[in-house]
């Protein structure tokens, strides 16, 4: 399947990575540029899906490489990240041709979810992200089964998306406030005491592969991680 391109144009290198990183995580190929110069040079010669854009960028800022794609292609999905959220500086960059705002400092996860929503509209296809290999297991997410070997365990719709934003984000620490948020779509004290049983019970069901590890870091969250074993 064919990867969605995505042009990432920031110059806070720190913060360029990790955004990079976590749309690769999710299966979309990302080039990272620093200034609009080079963004616009990026542009020119490749072919893009959506681009994510900076406004104050060193060389040429986030309007005005707005405006020279835009001359190119009128409906290239672009997003805008910026600390800048007056509505003048909105208004400005809706009328040369922004599809959306995303303000400084905000969650990777509401970036995905919106670069998501305007791949869907421009018909490009997403990475699969319903079948996960976890160790010797095989989980599918829409048919809520967990397989290993030759048993397979059915899931609740909680246990598995539960587990899917687990997969989604291997070898991350996921805050227990996030997860929440994502799973329960809420934060509250009860629903954390049902994320511990829920964690509890996708344990069990992992036990057959002493590789695959869902480590609680104590007050903070929890990470799905595959350990190395000798020779690995």
């Amino acid at each position: 399947m064919k990867k969605a391109k995505l042009l990432l144009v920031e110059d806070d290198t720190s913060l360029g990575f990790i955004i990079k990183d976590n749309l690769e995580l999710k299966g979309f190929e990302v080039d990272l540029l620093a200034d609009g110069d080079l963004g616009w040079a990026a542009y020119k010669t490749n072919a893009y899906d959506l681009c994510i854009l900076d406004i104050m960028l060193p060389k040429k800022d986030g309007f005005s490489l707005l405006e020279s794609i835009r001359k190119q292609n009128k409906h290239i999905p672009v997003l805008f990240l910026t600390a800048r959220a007056s509505q003048k500086d909105r208004i400005e960059g809706f009328r040369k041709g922004a599809d959306d705002y995303i303000v400084k400092p905000f969650g990777i996860e509401e970036l995905i979810f919106r670069v998501e929503v305007f791949l869907k509209r421009s018909h490009i296809t997403l990475p699969d992200k319903d079948l996960f290999h976890i160790g010797l297991y095989t989980f599918d997410a829409i048919n809520l089964t967990l397989c290993v070997k030759s048993n397979t365990i059915t899931l609740t719709q909680k246990e598995a998306d539960l587990l899917k934003l687990f997969c989604n984000h291997k070898d991350q620490l996921i805050k227990r406030e996030d997860i929440l948020k994502s799973v329960w779509g809420d934060d509250d004290y009860f629903l954390g005491r049902s994320l511990d049983v829920f964690v509890s019970k996708l344990r069990k069901y992992l036990k057959e592969d002493s590789s695959i590890e869902i480590a609680n870091q104590f007050g903070i969250g929890f990470r799905l991680s595959e350990k190395k074993t000798d020779g690995v």
